[in-house]
């Protein structure tokens, strides 16, 4: 399970929340567990998963170009596969990490309650100069007479 799995973003969770990880999954699963916690450990999880990803793909890749091994059992095939899922797995982890600094860049302080914002709506009431309203269609046009 990811939770016990480190990542590379623990020391920054405990930074910023305080205890280690473990404390935190526990006071999340709480009933007083803030929504930014839960987000936080939440991506964390995700991140711990990707990351084990890539050292999988990373130790296979080392395991096949051991000097040791027999030449013959190269595959280029499998070489550009492993290439592959080690970029999506790398790009993923990258995903990872940025949204969860972003969400501890901007989260609430610990301990601060997180208060609803009220946006004011502004309402524009413009009048245009009568000389710039637009015309009726026909104004000022003359009735043509009919013979």
């Amino acid at each position: 399970m990811s939770r016990d799995k480190a990542s590379t973003m623990d020391a920054e969770l405990q930074k910023v929340f305080g205890p280690p990880v473990p404390e935190l999954y526990e006071a999340a699963a709480g009933p007083d567990a803030s929504p930014a916690l839960a987000r936080a450990l939440e991506l964390r999880s995700f991140l711990a998963v990707t990351e084990e990803q890539v050292a999988r793909v990373r130790d296979r890749v080392h395991t096949d170009m051991d000097p040791d091994r027999d030449m013959g059992d190269l595959s280029a095939d499998k070489l550009r596969a492993d290439a592959q899922w080690l970029e999506a797995a790398l790009d993923a982890r990258d995903s990872y990490r940025v949204a969860l600094g972003e969400l501890l860049r901007t989260m609430p302080p610990p301990g601060q309650l997180a208060r609803p914002v009220r946006m004011a709506q502004l309402r524009t009431t413009a009048t245009l100069p009568p000389s710039a309203a637009p015309a009726p269609q026909r104004a000022g046009a003359a009735r043509a007479h009919r013979p």
